[in-house]
């Protein structure tokens, strides 16, 4: 288990989780990486550590370097467990380390771990000298916790971004020259679209704070490290944290008996007769997390379900209380959807659309099973709506 050089005296010494599937309800179909670096100056210094499974595989790594008990400097970044996991085992194996963190980063830590620990707080502003280099701190506040910070070392040009620019990829490789960049950027899509989304004004003010740093490499707590591609995963960064949209449609279903899935590819035909890009999501074969990387950057999102028990069916519910929570703005919703004898779906669905905040296209509402010349209409409907969506 070798450490691997971002140069001649930094390393990445983190831990590899082939096996993860599955993180916070957001499926990780490439596993992850928990990213760990150590810096070899006059204070030798770890910024941050890994879930606690794999601290034996970071310590490996880091004893290839330098014996751990010989670290200085600690850095906690964040207090998430798949960050901070190693820290109980890191702060014996070297008691006198100075512990840094944010000051939230203090509070949840000393709450989790209930040790007493000695930390040094840091703010936006704050640096820290290791010998010939120095690290200036960047607290990342709700991106995507209120403890998160990141940290940057001038002398390299390097950013140790934390949560932010990540990726879930389990990969032996470590630089985005050495991995399909498409890869990467689809993955980094899914990380933003599932975890920071919400904190888009946050995420703003994080990348104001870095505009003019001179940045070479971004080495975040998850995934590939970027050298080649900073300038391209900054401006994706800006695009998601304004939620601009592209003009392209998306349509989210599940059926009982067919019908509103009849209604969806009749929604499908009027985007098709407009040129604008679309692509169906039957909810029992495609994750919520994965429609989400889709949902980022598309400005109409069709939401359509059956009515089972006077409600819209559970996997419909589940989507649109996840979306909810990632609550993507400044979008175009419809509603749409069958019934036998009940019909309340529809509307329950629509409200759920009106609650984030999006312009609606009047929803569709059919009895039974639709029939060809009521679909045709329906995509004739839906065509003239989208004509009068005025951006």
């Amino acid at each position: 288990m070798k450490p691997i050089p971002l140069n001649d005296f930094i390393y990445w010494v983190g831990g590899i989780d082939w096996d993860l599937r599955n993180f916070h309800g957001y499926l990780t179909q490439r596993g992850s990486t928990y990213n760990a670096y150590v810096i070899m100056d006059e204070k030798i210094t770890l910024i941050d550590t890994v879930k606690y499974y794999l601290t034996d595989e970071m310590l490996e790594r880091i004893s290839c370097i330098v014996d751990p008990s010989k670290i200085d400097i600690i850095i906690s970044n964040h207090v998430e467990m798949d960050h901070s996991g190693g820290l109980p085992q890191l702060m014996e194996l070297c008691p006198n380390a100075m512990l840094i963190t944010s000051p939230n980063g203090a509070k949840g830590l000393e709450a989790h771990y209930k040790k007493n620990w000695n930390y040094t707080v840091m703010k936006t502003g704050d640096s820290i000298s290791l010998g010939k280099t120095s690290l200036q701190f960047i607290l990342e506040q709700m991106v995507h916790w209120p403890d998160n910070m990141a940290c940057y070392m001038p002398q390299t040009n390097i950013l140790f971004s934390n949560d932010a620019f990540g990726q879930h990829i389990a990969t032996s490789q470590r630089f985005d020259d050495e991995y399909p960049f498409d890869i990467i950027m689809d993955e980094a899509k899914k990380y933003y679209a599932n975890i920071v989304l919400p904190y888009g004004k946050q995420t703003q003010n994080v990348l104001d704070a870095i505009e003019g740093l001179p940045i070479t490499m971004i080495a975040p707590s998850h995934g590939i490290i970027w050298k080649q591609h900073t300038s391209q995963i900054i401006a994706h960064y800006k695009k998601w944290a304004n939620n601009e949209t592209s003009n392209k449609a998306i349509i989210v279903y599940d059926t009982m008996w067919n019908s509103t899935k009849l209604v969806a590819h009749a929604i499908k035909d009027a985007f098709e007769q407009h040129a604008i890009p679309v692509k169906l999501f039957d909810l029992k074969t495609i994750h919520i997390s994965d429609i989400m990387t889709e949902v980022l950057d598309a400005r109409y999102i069709c939401v359509g379900s059956p009515t089972l028990n006077n409600n819209m069916l559970p996997t419909v519910a589940a989507f649109l209380t996840y979306c909810k929570g990632l609550a993507p703005k400044n979008r175009v919703g419809l509603a749409f959807g069958s019934y036998g004898w009940g019909g309340q779906s529809v509307a329950q669905v629509e409200d759920v659309l009106q609650q984030m905040g999006w312009r609606l296209i009047p929803a569709i509402k059919v009895n039974y099973v639709p029939q060809k010349q009521l679909l045709v209409t329906i995509a004739q409907q839906v065509f003239e709506k989208i004509n009068e969506i005025d951006f």
